[in-house]
């Protein structure tokens, strides 16, 4: 009997070991479960960023406008027969001179 019981707490000290240190242990499971979570918000910020990328190609491709717009705010240029005016604040300009 006592031979029986000795063997069974080696059993459960072997079973806890593998479970707490061993392949698919418990650490390892909430490690990977920290890893899956951390990777669903990167898909998901992903996945806004690249239905973003899609509207603007649909704007591009379907759309003159989108271009225009695209080449008002990123190259700076403006369409035949406009005025550009550049307006300053006088604060700024005399911050300027004092310099």
């Amino acid at each position: 009997m006592r031979l029986l019981s000795i063997t069974l707490f080696f059993l459960l000290i072997l079973i806890q070991f593998k479970l707490w240190f061993g392949v698919g242990s418990i650490r390892e499971y909430f490690t990977l479960k920290e890893t899956i979570e951390s990777q669903k918000v990167r898909n998901e910020s992903l996945i806004k960023r690249n239905n973003r990328m899609i509207r603007d190609i649909q704007n591009l491709k379907n759309d003159g406008k989108g271009i225009e717009e695209v080449a008002r705010k990123e190259l700076g240029m403006i369409k035949e027969g406009e005025t550009f005016y550049l307006v300053t604040d006088s604060q700024s300009k005399k911050r300027e001179d004092n310099l």
